[in-house]
C-alpha cells in the first residue's frame, strides 16, 4: 500500500505531536478502581467500530491511581491508538481519560487536526501492524510511531478531509442503528410469533406439543475435516459453522470439500435442519440452520441433521434458536472444555407447533423482515467500501479538495 503522497510534503508524528503511552494502576490495590476517571482498555475502542469517539469507558480509576502508576489523565480530544496485541483501532476522547499500556495516544500541535491524524491512522492501519514487533504479542514502539509521516498540509484542508469522511462515517453510523433497530423488532416479532402470544390474522387454532424426535428423523454427519475444506468441489457444512457463520437458515454454502471427501460424508436435503453437536459453551451446542438451497450438500461429523415431515424448515428454523427451546438445549450439553449434544438428548426437546398453514405465514414475515435487514447490512458494506475508496483518494492526495500550498 503507497501511503505517501507524491506531491505532499511529509512530517514525522514527533514534530506534530505529543506521543503519551499509557499504564495500568496495581491490581493488588483495590481502591484504585473505584475511581469515576475513565481508564480505556482495547477493547473499548474495537467496540466502536465506525464511531470515532468514544464517551466513556467500561472501567474506571482514581485519582490516586494515577498518581501512583504510569497512566496520565489526556485532556479531551487526544487520539488513542491501540499499539500492542491489537494494533491501529483509533478513536477520540470526548471526556479527560486515561488508558492502559495497549495504548499510544497523540496530543496534537497546532498544525495538526487531531480528526485529519485520526482518520490518517485508520487509513495506514496495515502499515502500522507490519511495523509491529514482538514475539509473545506484536507492539509498535513509541520510538518506530515517532517515525510515522503524516501529510503536511494547511488546516483548512485537513479540515475538509476530515468532515468529508465525518459524513460517510454519520451515513455508517445510522445504518448501523437502523440494522440494530430492525433486528431487535424482528427478535420482538419472533418471540411473539413463536409462542403463540400473538397470533396472525385467521388464525384461531390449538397449538400441538411435540418432541423434536416425534417431527422427523434424526441422524448424525460424518467426516469432513478442516484440512478437507477447499475452494472448489461440492458444497459441505461443517458444525462450527452453525454457530460462526449461518444464522437460522442457509441459501448459499460457502465451504466445499473434494467429491472423494463427500462420497463418505452425509449428504443432506433441502428442508433438513443442522444442529451443532459440539461447541465450545452449552450456549454454542444446538445453534441450527436450516437447508435451503438447491445444491446437494453434505454435512461433517458432529452435525445433527433433522428431516422433518410435514413442517416448514424456515419455520422450525427460527423456533430452534428461540430462548424456550435454545435454554432446553443448553441444559442437555455434556462436557467442559468441549460441549455436546446427542442424538438422544435433542429428540426429547419439546416445542409448540401451529398448524402447517400457520407456520408458513408465520415464516413468510420472518423471511421478509431478514430480507430487509440484509439489504441494509449490504447497504452499510456497500457504504464502507466506498469510504475506503474516499480515503485511498483524500489521504493520499490523489484528489484535492482545496487549492493551497503546504504549510
Amino acid at each position: 500500500m503507497n501511503t505517501q503522497p507524491k506531491h505532499w510534503k511529509m512530517v514525522k508524528l514527533e514534530n506534530v505531536t505529543e506521543i503519551i503511552k499509557g499504564g495500568t494502576p496495581s491490581r493488588n490495590v483495590e481502591k484504585y478502581f473505584r475511581g469515576d476517571i475513565a481508564w480505556a482498555i482495547p477493547s473499548d475502542i474495537t467496540a466502536l467500530d465506525s464511531a470515532l469517539y468514544i464517551n466513556d469507558t467500561e472501567s474506571h480509576i482514581t485519582e490516586e491511581a494515577l498518581n501512583n502508576s504510569a497512566a496520565r489523565l489526556l485532556p479531551i480530544g487526544t487520539v488513542l491508538l491501540t499499539s500492542r496485541a491489537t494494533i491501529g483501532d483509533t478513536a477520540i476522547n470526548t471526556v479527560p481519560m486515561a488508558t492502559n499500556q495497549g495504548f499510544a495516544n497523540f496530543i496534537c500541535h497546532k498544525k495538526l487536526l487531531n480528526v485529519f491524524l485520526a482518520y490518517y491512522l485508520r487509513y495506514i492501519k496495515k502499515k502500522l501492524n507490519d511495523l509491529a514487533s514482538g514475539s509473545t504479542f506484536k507492539e509498535i514502539t513509541k520510538g518506530t510511531l515517532v517515525n510515522i509521516e503524516i501529510p503536511d498540509i494547511p488546516l483548512e484542508e485537513q479540515r475538509a478531509i476530515a468532515e468529508v469522511l465525518s459524513d460517510v462515517d454519520g451515513l455508517i453510523n445510522a445504518l448501523d442503528a437502523l440494522i440494530a433497530k430492525k433486528r431487535a423488532i424482528k427478535q420482538a416479532t419472533m418471540q411473539q410469533l413463536l409462542t403463540g402470544k400473538t397470533r396472525l390474522p385467521g388464525f384461531n387454532g390449538a397449538w400441538e406439543t411435540k418432541r423434536l424426535g416425534e417431527i422427523g428423523s434424526l441422524v448424525k454427519g460424518r467426516g469432513i475435516k478442516r484440512d478437507d475444506v477447499t475452494d472448489e468441489g461440492v458444497p459441505c457444512i461443517r458444525y462450527g459453522e452453525l454457530y460462526t457463520r449461518y444464522k437460522d437458515y442457509i441459501l448459499k454454502i460457502e465451504s466445499r470439500i473434494p467429491s472423494s471427501v463427500a462420497a463418505t460424508s452425509l449428504p443432506i436435503k433441502t428442508g433438513d435442519l443442522l444442529f451443532a453437536g459440539s461447541g465450545e459453551t452449552a450456549e454454542e451446542i444446538g445453534r441450527c440452520a436450516a437447508y435451503l438451497g438447491e445444491e446437494q450438500a453434505y454435512a461433517g461429523g458432529d452435525v445433527i441433521v433433522l428431516t422433518p415431515s410435514g413442517q416448514n424448515s424456515i419455520y422450525l428454523g427460527h423456533l430452534m434458536n428461540s430462548p424456550t427451546v435454545s435454554a432446553q438445549k443448553t441444559r442437555m450439553g455434556q462436557g467442559d472444555a468441549v460441549v455436546h449434544i446427542y442424538i438422544n438428548n435433542l429428540a426429547q426437546v419439546q416445542i409448540e407447533l401451529p398448524p402447517i398453514d400457520e407456520q408458513r405465514v408465520i415464516a413468510s414475515v420472518l423471511s421478509d423482515m431478514d430480507t430487509e435487514i440484509t439489504a441494509l447490512e449490504h447497504r452499510r458494506d456497500k457504504t464502507i467500501a466506498i469510504k475506503q475508496g474516499i480515503m485511498q483518494q483524500l489521504l493520499t492526495g490523489r484528489v484535492r479538495l482545496l487549492k493551497s500550498n503546504s504549510m
